[in-house]
């Protein structure tokens, strides 16, 4: 074996798992192999994953329950494996699905593992951007690479790895191979005050981060499809030497499922930034009279924005709300003594009128009923939703690989948590309650505008009953 294929130890993986969930699911199989200055090794082993193997698992790989249940555990492999692992770089297909199992695996045991990780699908979509398709059995049939053993079987798949990363290098010039591979591992030089093994825990996968200076004041928070593609690049050669990369002592970030769970992280950590809400307030119809309704200002403070009904708008103090009604009142015509934004005696005719802008109800030209119609129907479109719920949901959010599951829990308008399976769900349910949680116009806009399209799953959960009695209504 020539050194030029290993430049740097490397280790060829794959996993054969219970299902691609990373909360619910355990490894089956391990299956290595290691190349570096010495030569080649294999190694695999079965793992006992403490549960019951699927039909649907056994008939794609072979394995079942019965061949599982003498083999040795996660937590009696993980000091061979951990020591198999350590200083190599760690290649794999589809990269994150393995590398974040085995990470979920050791954090059980309490090991921080990291590692670089280099993912094949990416490099072979970077050496070869002509072809469309880069799944294993693609290539393996492009270049014309025999399984030995049986496909889906960890190390027969890991060898194939191997196979592939030398038929790469028998087409295509080492150093265009080694750029392809920094650039997809991107290993940027981090300021001296940021803890370098940022670079190996940054995942692939959609959330929100944060950046810090050194007393703990927020820089910069955004939401991200690729947490780890986003936050690396402010560390390229290009930002290095930018106020936000020179001023940035640490970074915090959390993993999504999708979008709205990036959203919602996102709202987390930037929320010593956001506007405080202690003077939201919005527009409420008060009946004056027989068909006579009038706006009322009423604070959030004051009143249960999560649970009131007939409420039009939400204005962070109340120069917001009035600025805005006096917009609506112009542009409907509509008379400031009826809205309370005139001093003005009964039958006098408020300022609006005497400026042609207002139909005069307030000098008995409009009939009071008529001006409240007009009225209702300019406030329609700010009105805030009721929630649509008999009282808390999951709104059930799952990446694009089935790999992640995050459900929402929601309860009026209010965000308790995320979790990641029903019985944690559960756990959260019962000890947070929605009483605990301030309304939050920002939150309220997100989870409306998602319930609104339809998008995600809502499983309803009844406060009264326990979660083994809850009706699975998931709407698509």
């Amino acid at each position: 074996m020539t050194p030029l294929l290993a430049p740097e130890p490397l280790i060829f993986v794959d996993l054969e798992t219970t299902g691609a969930n990373f909360a619910n699911d355990r490894i089956i199989e391990i299956g290595f192999v290691e190349v570096d200055q010495h030569g080649v090794r294999e190694w695999s082993s079965l793992v006992n994953p403490e549960a019951p193997v699927s039909d649907f698992i056994t008939g794609l790989t072979g394995i079942d329950t019965a061949m599982v249940s003498s083999a040795p555990s996660f937590a009696q492999l993980a000091p061979l494996v951990l020591e198999k692992l350590r200083g190599r770089l760690f290649i794999a297909h589809n990269a994150r699905f393995d590398y974040t199992f085995l990470k979920r695996e050791f954090k059980r045991l309490g090991i921080d593992f990291r590692s670089p990780n280099l993912c094949t699908v990416k490099l072979s979509r970077k050496l070869f951007p002509e072809y469309h398709r880069h799944s294993l059995d693609a290539l393996l049939a492009r270049y014309s690479i025999t399984v030995v053993g049986d496909r889906h079987r960890a190390l027969a798949d890991a060898q194939v790895l191997w196979d592939l990363w030398q038929r790469w290098h028998e087409l295509l010039p080492l150093e265009t191979i080694r750029k392809a591979v920094a650039v997809i591992i991107g290993r940027p030089e981090l300021p001296a005050q940021i803890d370098p093994a940022l670079i190996d825990d940054l995942p692939e996968a959609p959330g929100a981060y944060a950046m810090y200076a050194e007393d703990g004041r927020l820089l910069l928070s955004k939401r991200s499809s690729n947490l780890r593609q986003q936050v690396l690049t402010h560390f390229s050669p290009a930002n290095r030497d930018t106020a936000l990369v020179r001023n940035t002592w640490k970074i915090e970030w959390r993993e999504a499922a999708g979008e709205l769970g990036a959203r919602l992280h996102e709202f987390e950590l930037s929320a010593s930034a956001r506007q405080a809400a202690d003077e939201l307030c919005s527009w409420q119809l008060v009946r004056h009279g027989d068909g006579d309704f009038r706006p009322q200002l009423v604070h959030s403070r004051d009143l249960d924005f999560s649970r009131a009904t007939d409420l039009f708008g939400l204005y962070m103090n109340q120069r917001e709300a009035v600025h805005a009604l006096r917009k609506l009142a112009e542009a409907h015509r509509l008379c400031h003594s009826q809205l309370g934004l005139g001093a003005t005696k009964a039958g006098e005719a408020c300022v609006a009128f005497k400026q042609k802008a207002c139909r005069g109800v307030c000098v008995g030209k409009e009939a009071v009923s008529l001006h409240s119609a007009r009225l209702m129907s300019a406030l329609a479109k700010f009105k805030l939703a009721d929630w649509p719920h008999k009282g808390p949901v999951a709104l059930i959010e799952r990446d694009e690989f089935g790999m992640r599951e995050d459900f929402h829990l929601v309860d009026h308008w209010r965000y308790l948590g995320c979790v990641h399976d029903e019985a944690a769900l559960h756990d959260l349910l019962q000890t947070r309650s929605e009483s605990e949680v301030g309304f939050d116009p920002d939150i309220y806009r997100l989870i409306n505008k998602f319930l609104r399209a339809g998008k995600l799953s809502v499983l309803a959960l009844p406060p009264a009953r326990s979660l083994g009695q809850f009706e699975d209504d998931r709407l698509a």
